[in-house]
């Protein structure tokens, strides 16, 4: 690990932390020896980092400090732009605008280097991948989820069958042919997946489920891992 990403680290441990923590403790979080990080933490400190505390009383950072430009490693660039990038396969227009705006607010705060390293990958993601959906806005999908808001949406299933249903939207699935509303049915009163191209309209409700979202979500993702296994 570079000394650099090593001194950022320590302020991000201790940005995270709710207790002093001992040199120990960051030595072991971080993979390297007590010494290293009492050595790192000097330095820092001499860079006016507000880093309080002693040798075996442990460290704290100061509340309210900012960090300096962001540092990434060359893996964690690459992976950013990467992810950015495989976004627009999802065919979610806000989430791919989104991505840009973060690889904006980003490449702001970055380094000239690395800002020049995220703004030009030395690799190409194909753009093939699902279409947006012709019918349905997946960002008030997306918003219905987070507020935990039911959904009422026509759908024309594979066999060209409609139903009017009202739905409990837990999650997205994103893959190369489809993207999937997964939720909690009513007129099924069961899980399923709702492919988004064949949601011929959707509604958010008034009505909410906050107290259930949690459980809904969880019988979800174990259903999940069940199919998978």
């Amino acid at each position: 690990m570079r000394r650099a990403d090593r001194l950022f680290d320590i302020i991000q441990v201790l940005r995270l932390a709710r207790t002093p923590l001992t040199a120990a403790a960051i030595a072991a979080e971080l993979e390297v020896t007590p010494r290293t990080v009492y050595r790192d933490i000097a330095a820092l400190q001499g860079s006016r980092v507000p880093i309080e505390g002693a040798a075996g009383l442990g460290y704290v950072l100061r509340r309210g400090y900012e960090l300096p430009p962001l540092m990434f490693t060359d893996e964690e660039v690459e992976a950013i732009a990467l992810a950015v990038r495989l976004l627009p396969r999802t065919g979610d227009p806000a989430l791919i605008a989104a991505a840009r705006s973060v690889l904006t607010k980003l490449a702001a705060a970055m380094p000239d280097a690395l800002r020049d390293r995220m703004a030009s990958p030395a690799f190409h993601v194909s753009l093939r991948g699902v279409p947006a959906p012709p019918a349905v806005d997946l960002s008030e999908i997306r918003s219905a989820i987070r507020e935990a808001r039911k959904i009422r949406i026509e759908y024309v299933d594979g066999n060209g069958t409609a139903s009017h249903r009202t739905i409990r939207p837990i999650a997205m699935e994103y893959y190369v042919a489809a993207t999937l509303v997964c939720a909690w049915c009513e007129l099924r009163d069961d899980y399923r997946h709702f492919r988004a191209d064949r949601i011929v309209s959707a509604q958010a409700l008034n009505e909410e489920f906050r107290d259930l979202a949690p459980a809904l979500l969880a019988g979800w993702a174990e259903l999940t891992r069940a199919n998978s296994a």
